[in-house]
């Protein structure tokens, strides 16, 4: 049997100096010409959270918060894979694998992972390949159909012959895939907050809730897809300047949690400095601009591809998600057995609204068990 080795996160020291003697030569650009966020994240607001990393975060209490986890790495199809494994109390606890996007990290769930295993869940949370600190492809071939199958092999690895999944984003995507997998694998339900639906062909008198799904889906593809292009089609050219650049890595994910997440205008009003900051350093301490941005060489396309979920299918409707799909869009794909419109909070669902997330996932599941 393959072999699972604990995992303990240590960034050298010469790696945060480094990072330290970078932030203080950053070379700035010049100021954007409007007076909010629509050419991109403010200068005086990156020259703000560049100075806080640079001389109030402390990465040794970040990184020890994120230790008390149990980390582990193990190999599947050649490629080293990290993950958490925090197993629950209770002794009918249910194995649950969640997903992490772009530009999310195993940092999103931090706050989920122990209310889930107080909930009776076994949480298993692997960091995507070439994300965090799992192993970088090195030949292609590492998309959504090929994570999927290598969770199945992770959960069956950590004895589990029954399992849920959960995912946003690009998990959503695996998570989506395992569920139509479910003929080959152990998985019997699946649980989304950002679930794929498009609009029906020749869609007319859309109703109110239509009306706003298109309308932020064109805002999406005006002013929004800019970063899904360019790693989808040249994630190389991308990596060098991001690899090189820890203010152009803190500026390229931090944006996103401005635009993306229920936040009236100022990421701070939902995630701190620290944990915007935590997920900056999975990227750069792992030098792994690159690496995560070539998922979207490999699977872009897969965001229209089809194939309904015929496993119980769990949604959490957060109002600032990015694309919003309606339940009756919703629907040709998956077997939706529990919808919830959220109050509030955004792409980010675990990370914003920690408490809303974890109480659909125990609601949903409860329905499985």
């Amino acid at each position: 049997m393959a072999s699972v080795t604990p995992f303990r996160i240590a960034v050298p020291d010469d790696d945060l100096d480094d990072l330290k003697q970078r932030l203080a030569r950053t070379r700035w650009a010049e100021r954007e010409c409007v007076d909010d966020w629509s050419q991109g994240i403010p200068l005086d607001y990156t020259r703000e959270l560049a100075s806080y990393w640079a001389n109030s975060y402390d990465w040794r209490a970040r990184e020890a918060l994120l230790n008390r986890f149990d980390h582990f790495t193990t190999e599947i199809d050649g490629l080293d894979i990290h993950f958490i494994h925090q197993r629950s109390p209770h002794s009918d606890a249910f194995p649950l694998v969640i997903t992490h996007g772009w530009p999310g990290s195993i940092v999103e769930f931090h706050k989920v992972i122990e209310p889930l295993n107080d909930a009776g869940f076994h949480v298993v949370c692997p960091s995507l390949p070439g994300y965090g600190f799992s192993g970088k492809p090195a030949k292609t071939g590492w998309g959504v159909g090929k994570v999927a199958e290598a969770w199945e092999t992770l959960m069956t690895r950590l004895g589990y012959d029954r399992y849920g999944a959960q995912g946003g984003d690009w998990g959503a995507a695996v998570t989506t895939t395992i569920g139509r997998n479910a003929a080959e694998n152990h998985c019997v339900a699946i649980h989304l907050n950002m679930p794929l639906g498009f609009p029906p062909a020749g869609l007319k008198d859309p109703s109110p809730e239509e009306k706003a799904a298109l309308a932020a889906g064109a805002h999406y593809q005006q002013w929004d897809s800019g970063y899904s292009k360019q790693q989808s089609t040249r994630p190389q050219t991308l990596g060098y300047g991001l690899v090189d650049s820890p203010v152009g890595q803190l500026a390229w994910i931090v944006e996103k949690f401005w635009a993306w997440t229920d936040c009236d205008g100022n990421p701070e009003n939902v995630l701190t400095k620290d944990e915007m900051l935590d997920n900056v350093m999975m990227y750069w301490a792992t030098a792994s601009a690159a690496s995560s941005a070539r998922m979207y060489w490999e699977s872009f396309r897969y965001f229209g591809s089809s194939g309904r979920v015929e496993l119980p299918t769990g949604v959490a409707s957060f109002p600032k998600e990015i694309l919003r799909a309606p339940r009756s869009w919703c629907e040709p794909t998956y077997n939706i057995t529990h919808w919830t419109d959220m109050p509030r909070g955004g792409h980010f669902a675990a990370f914003e609204q920690p408490d809303l997330f974890v109480e659909d996932v125990r609601k949903f599941f409860a329905t499985v068990r």
